[in-house]
């Protein structure tokens, strides 16, 4: 990725604009450079890739605007309903002290980590906008620890390639690249505003991803895979995750 120069890219971009020639272009160096996202096929498969692609070239070590305090939105919007088993039920009645994310896949040291453990680690605090692809969006302060100490402590192995992080909700989940996933400020989120993480936003913990749009900020996580292909998790791309049919990459 490091040779691919932005002269190649813009020249590619301009390509594209001429065509279906243009997307093959665009799609063919992108496959030279490993830039090719999972949902690559059907008719809005070369423009997927076009996006992921560009995104990742001249946009991978940007972040997120951070606001001040006084932007934080009161009360900021929760979407949907909390879990209604019984197992949520008693976990919560508990404080959540039983509650435990998992870690396995591609990695050296599997682990099963409590909320004091992850608490214990370095935190970072942030505030960021979160954006909904249902319109609706909120400012607030998130802290947590990042996802890229947690693969640090269990030694994500060399071919991986993503992480897919699941809900305690069934048939719940979804996935980032290593880029997002090293990303500083992706982040195990546990507070909000400077209290415990609430359930209405996915207490006790979330995958927050600061630079994708909400449904891949997925609420109440329970286990992460690291993992070098994304088809063994369903039927197609998304077909037990929250996308439903949007876009795998979602890059704001």
């Amino acid at each position: 990725m490091s040779n691919l120069s932005r002269r190649k890219l813009i020249t590619t971009g301009l390509a594209a604009t001429a065509g279906a020639s243009g997307l093959a272009v665009a799609t063919g160096l992108a496959r030279r450079y490993g830039l090719i996202p999972p949902d690559r096929g059907g008719i809005y498969g070369a423009g997927e890739t076009l996006t992921y692609a560009a995104q990742r070239i001249l946009t991978r070590h940007s972040l997120d605007r951070e606001f001040s305090r006084s932007q934080i939105s009161k009360p900021p919007f929760a979407n949907g309903e909390p879990p209604k088993d019984e197992a949520f039920k008693r976990l919560q009645e508990g404080a959540f002290a039983d509650w435990r994310l998992g870690v396995d896949g591609l990695v050296a040291r599997p682990a099963s980590f409590s909320l004091a453990e992850l608490k214990s680690y370095p935190s970072r605090s942030q505030i960021t906008h979160l954006a909904c692809e249902e319109g609706w969006s909120f400012i607030a302060e998130w802290t947590g620890v990042p996802l890229s100490h947690v693969l640090d402590v269990v030694g994500i192995l060399p071919q991986a390639r993503y992480v897919v992080y699941f809900s305690i909700q069934s048939d719940w989940w979804d996935s980032v690249d290593m880029a997002d996933a090293l990303h500083p400020q992706t982040l195990v989120t546990y507070a909000m505003n400077g209290g415990d993480l609430p359930v209405a936003h996915g207490g006790p913990l979330r995958l927050r991803v600061p630079r994708q749009l909400g449904y891949k900020n997925v609420k109440y996580i329970t286990r992460l895979t690291v993992t070098d292909d994304l088809t063994r998790f369903g039927k197609g791309l998304g077909s037990a995750s929250p996308e439903g049919g949007y876009a795998w990459y979602a890059g704001i």
